[in-house]
């Protein structure tokens, strides 16, 4: 056992020894920081992607990190597609990709080379709206707004997934070729959440676009 005649100390140089091993501490991050910051000084990887939104040919070099999303609000400046949850819960990002709706937020843009892509501005503009658009103003099928474009997106796409016989759970439990009917748009429409709660007037414009009622 050490006694304290062989291993002497005083207060002073305990105290000291502290403040050593603080400072040498406190001087080691930036150290590492300093090392880490020479690894990321390395630009990120980027490639080429080619595709057609609304019509119009775009060839974009990007980060191969970028969502499609992303892509189309900060390089296209099409901001009409809304970035929400950002996590593929809520639809507001919801474009329409060669016929079909996706969730633009999950999707990188290097995917989608040689895609025809239409956003809300290629469906229609002031003087010039599709006729969903009319149907949602005409059935105060929204509130705030938010989600409105990606809810138009899908409700287009929806009525051609229904004309082109695809079917959902609710066809599946009623067997036959799916029907423009409130359950069904209902269905189909669940993936685009409206948090002011405009569901049934929605419903209504897509059914009026149909020409039915549901």
């Amino acid at each position: 056992m050490v006694t304290p005649q062989e291993f002497p100390i005083s207060r002073r140089g305990l105290i000291a020894g502290g403040a050593a091993s603080v400072a040498a501490v406190t001087v080691a991050p930036p150290l590492a920081a300093e090392a880490t910051a020479g690894n990321a000084a390395a630009p990120p990887p980027t490639a080429r992607v080619a595709f057609e939104v609304n019509g119009t040919p775009h060839d974009l070099e990007l980060d191969t990190r970028t969502t499609l999303l992303d892509a189309l609000r900060e390089h296209l400046r099409l901001t009409g597609t809304k970035k929400g949850c950002d996590h593929g819960q809520c639809g507001a990002c919801t474009v329409i990709v060669d016929g079909r709706r996706i969730n633009s937020c999950l999707s990188l843009a290097v995917q989608h080379d040689g895609d025809k892509i239409t956003t809300i501005e290629g469906l229609g503009l002031p003087g010039t709206l599709h006729p969903m658009q009319q149907a949602f103003i005409a059935h105060d099928g929204y509130q705030c707004g938010y989600c409105t474009p990606g809810q138009i997106c899908s409700a287009v796409a929806v009525l051609g997934e229904i004309a082109a016989g695809v079917p959902s759970h609710v066809t599946a439990d009623l067997t036959g070729a799916p029907q423009v009917t409130a359950r069904e748009l209902r269905e189909r429409m669940s993936g685009n959440i409206c948090r002011c709660g405009a569901y049934s007037n929605i419903v209504d414009a897509i059914a009026d676009v149909a020409g039915v009622k549901a």
